[in-house]
Parts: structure tokens; sequence; C-alpha cells
């Protein structure tokens, strides 16, 4: 059974953190024309085509830069993960090849596409949404 510790329950930076997301969506759209689809930003990355690089390398870095500098502006923070550091690389190495066959992931698709009303993005959101929970099931439940 799944129970919620309320004395933990801090909305405020996940709603802070969702608001900078649709922030840079937004910024992202209005400034280049281009989808904040991480999956295909990284992975222009990865076949580089000239005039693509640098935007796509600043936006990842500012990704990856984000949490110090969350540390910086509130001070220190904790994250534990249940499962360990290889159970994270596996899951993220899954996530990436399961965005190759959803083409896109749960920004491009949940995010930008919603925002759109693409039809398609509907769909892939909710695939995201039921492989999630059934995974988290099965996970939580017999492994």
């Amino acid at each position: 059974m799944l129970t919620v510790n309320w004395d933990a329950f801090t909305p405020y930076p996940a709603l802070f953190g969702g608001l900078l997301i649709g922030l840079s969506a937004v910024m992202l759209i209005l400034l280049t024309g281009r989808v904040a689809g991480i999956s295909g930003i990284v992975g222009g990355l990865l076949k580089p085509q000239r005039g693509e690089t640098l935007w796509r390398l600043t936006f990842v870095l500012g990704m990856v830069a984000a949490p110090w500098l969350y540390q910086a502006a509130v001070g220190s923070f904790e994250f534990e993960s249940p499962r360990g550091t290889a159970a994270l690389v596996v899951a993220g190495l899954l996530v990436g090849y399961g965005t190759r066959l959803g083409s896109g992931c749960t920004s491009g698709h949940g995010v930008c596409g919603l925002s759109r009303l693409s039809l398609r993005s509907l769909v892939a959101t909710c695939v995201f949404m039921a492989a999630g929970f059934v995974v988290a099931s099965v996970v939580m439940h017999s492994i």
C-alpha cells in the first residue's frame, strides 16, 4: 500500500520547478521556433548539424547546472535513491531507448505537444504514464 508522508510533503519546490520547465519551453519555442523535447535536443548533439550545436549545448548545460544553481541559491538539499546508482543508470538508458521508440519524450510530448493540442502527443503521454504506473507497481511490489 502506498502512503504519503504529509510531514515531508513540499509542493512548492515542485510547483516552482514546473513553472521553470513551462517557462523554458515557452521561451525556446518563441525565441527559436524549436520544441523543448529533451531527447531530441540531446539526440541532435549526438548527430551535430551546422548551426544546431550551440543552442542545444547551452540548453543541456543549463539543465546540468540547475541543481548546483539551486543549491547555491537555497542551500543544500538531499537526494536519495532507494535503488542505487546502477538502477538509475539502467533506468535512464531504458528511458532513452523508450524515447526513440515513442518519437519523443515526456517533455516534448507531455509539455510541448499537449500544449499544442497534438493528438499524437496525447496518446504518447497516456502510454508513458500507463507504462510508468505498471513498472512502478511491479518494482515496488515484487522486486
